[in-house]
C-alpha cells in the first residue's frame, strides 16, 4: 500500500467575484476614475462579437472586454492605467454585507469544533473570476484569501530579440525602468472565461496550486488529490457559472448560488438553476453570520469537517492494535 500524497484535511470554499462577493462589477472604480460611461462600455463589449464577425473575425464574448479595456488605454481614454493603478482602484471595491469578515469567521468557527485541531483540519478560501486579478489583490478581502485565479495584463511586452537570460524584475533595476517605463497595460497575460474557470477547480483539487510539479492534466488517484471535490464548495451567482457548477455536482462537490434579494429576476434565475439540478442550494448575497447564506455555508463546512473527523477516528481504530491487559484469575 502506497502512502497518499496528501492527508486530505483541507476544506476549500471557491468563490466567484462579480455579483457574488460584490453587488456589481469590479471594473466600476475604473470607469469612475476615468469618467467613462459604464453602460456604454458594456454595450460596446456586447456588440463586439457581431462587429468583428462583420470583418471576418470570431472573438470570445467571455473575455472580449479585456481587449476593449486595452483599446480604451491605447486611445487615451484610460491613460496611465497600469497594474499598480488597478490594484489601487481595487481598494474602492465595496462588498456584500458580512464581507470580508465572513471569511475569517468560518475559519475561527472551524477551529472550535472538537477534534478539528487534533486532525489538523483547515479551511481555505479561493477566488476564481473572469475579472481582474490586480483589483482583487488591492481589495479589502485579499488578506483572507488563499489563492486567486483571474485575468492579468502585461505592461511592458518583451521586445524582439530580448535576452531570455535577463530575469531581473523591472522594479529592481533602475536601468530597465528607464528603458521600459510603465505607460499602461498593453497586452493580455492570461484571460479566464466561464469555461476555463473549471481548470482552477481541478488545480485546487489536485494541489497544483501548492505544488508546482503537479500538472493539472496529470493522472492522479482520488486518494492522492489534495482537496477532494466532496470537500469543496463553489459559490457563484448565476448561469454563467454553469460549467463550474457542473464540475462540482458531477464530482460530489457542493454548488451554492447567491441572488440579489432586491431583484426578483435574480431569485428566479437561481431557482431555475436549482430546479434544473445545477446547484445544491441557494440564498441571498448576504454573508452576515445570522443570514440564511451565512448559516447554510457554515452548516455545510461543519458537515464536511465532521465527516473528515469521523473518517480519521475510524481509521485510528482500525490501524491501532488493542493494548495487552492482565488475564483474569
Amino acid at each position: 500500500m502506497t502512502t497518499p500524497l496528501h492527508p486530505q484535511n483541507v476544506i476549500a470554499l471557491v468563490w466567484d467575484f462579480d455579483k457574488t462577493l460584490i453587488p456589481g462589477y469590479m471594473q466600476d472604480p475604473i470607469f469612475e476614475e476615468y469618467r467613462v460611461d459604464a453602460g456604454q462600455f458594456w454595450r460596446e463589449v456586447n456588440a463586439l462579437p457581431a462587429y468583428y464577425r462583420c470583418h471576418g473575425v470570431n472573438v470570445s464574448s467571455d473575455n472580449s472586454y479585456l481587449n476593449h479595456l486595452l483599446t480604451y488605454v491605447q486611445h487615451g481614454r484610460m491613460q496611465g492605467l497600469t497594474n499598480a493603478k488597478l490594484r489601487e482602484l481595487g481598494a474602492q471595491i465595496k462588498f456584500h454585507p458580512g464581507l470580508p469578515e465572513f471569511f475569517p469567521y468560518l475559519k475561527e468557527q472551524l477551529a472550535k469544533l472538537p477534534d478539528a485541531d487534533r486532525f489538523e483540519i483547515r479551511l481555505e478560501h479561493y477566488i476564481v473570476s473572469t475579472g481582474l486579478r490586480e483589483m482583487i489583490e488591492g481589495s479589502s478581502i485579499r488578506p483572507y484569501v488563499d489563492g486567486i485565479w483571474a485575468s492579468e495584463f502585461i505592461e511592458n511586452p518583451a521586445p524582439p530579440h530580448f535576452d531570455p537570460d535577463v530575469t531581473v524584475a523591472l522594479d529592481e533595476s533602475p536601468a530597465q525602468r528607464s528603458l521600459f517605463p510603465a505607460a499602461g497595460i498593453s497586452q493580455i497575460a492570461v484571460a479566464y472565461d466561464n469555461t476555463s474557470k473549471t481548470r482552477a477547480l481541478f488545480e485546487i483539487n489536485k494541489g497544483g496550486n501548492k505544488t508546482i510539479s503537479i500538472d493539472v492534466n496529470s493522472t492522479m488517484r482520488a486518494e492522492d488529490r489534495r482537496v477532494p471535490f466532496h470537500h469543496m464548495i463553489y459559490i457563484a451567482d448565476g448561469p454563467s457559472d454553469v460549467p463550474a457548477f457542473s464540475v462540482m455536482r458531477q464530482n460530489s462537490g457542493t454548488a451554492y448560488a447567491v441572488y440579489d434579494d432586491t431583484n426578483d429576476l435574480s431569485l428566479e434565475q437561481v431557482e431555475r438553476l436549482r430546479r434544473d439540478g445545477r446547484i445544491d442550494h441557494f440564498g441571498p448575497a448576504d454573508y452576515r453570520t445570522g443570514s440564511p447564506t451565512g448559516k447554510w455555508l457554515w452548516l455545510r463546512v461543519k458537515q464536511i469537517a465532521q465527516t473528515i473527523i469521523q473518517e480519521r477516528q475510524a481509521a485510528l481504530k482500525v490501524r491501532i492494535g488493542v493494548a495487552p491487559t492482565h488475564l483474569p484469575h
